[in-house]
């Protein structure tokens, strides 16, 4: 688990982050089209709920998953993708999805999707881990959500 989590019992905290959960369980229900509405509903402003719907879950919510996406520029010889897999799966992502290009000039594009939920380390930690693999020419991180 990362340090930068921690386990609360919810009476310690402000009665307004039960409401963000609360905003974005009518949204992915579908009970509230906007988030306006939503925030109407749960009877909280706009900014609260854009302050911190990324930081607060309730235990059972299945939606605390993040995912990033990586482009990687490789080199084109055997193993290189190989070695890309065994370093992300080595600190605990899950890879989603891979899609390679037809090496053109030596290189070869490649877009990795991760789960990255139960990483040992950081997304920085992560790509720099990425870039110091030998047939590693470029790594860039394009989202993380």
């Amino acid at each position: 688990m990362s340090s930068d989590y921690l386990i609360v019992n919810k009476k310690l905290l402000p009665d307004f982050l039960d409401k963000v959960i609360e905003a974005r369980n009518l949204l992915e229900s579908r009970e509230a089209l906007t988030v306006t509405e939503a925030v109407q509903k749960a009877g909280i402003s706009r900014n609260t709920y854009y302050k911190y719907k990324d930081y607060v879950f309730s235990q059972q919510d299945n939606s605390v998953k993040r995912h990033a996406v990586l482009t990687l520029i490789l080199k084109d010889e055997a193993g290189s993708l190989s070695a890309v897999i065994s370093a992300v799966t080595g600190k605990h992502t899950n890879i989603l999805t891979i899609s390679q290009a037809l090496p053109v000039a030596g290189k070869a594009n490649v877009l990795i999707t991760l789960d990255i939920t139960a990483m040992t380390c950081t997304i920085e930690e992560l790509t720099n881990m990425l870039k110091e693999l030998p047939a590693t020419r470029s790594v860039h991180l394009d989202a993380v959500e």
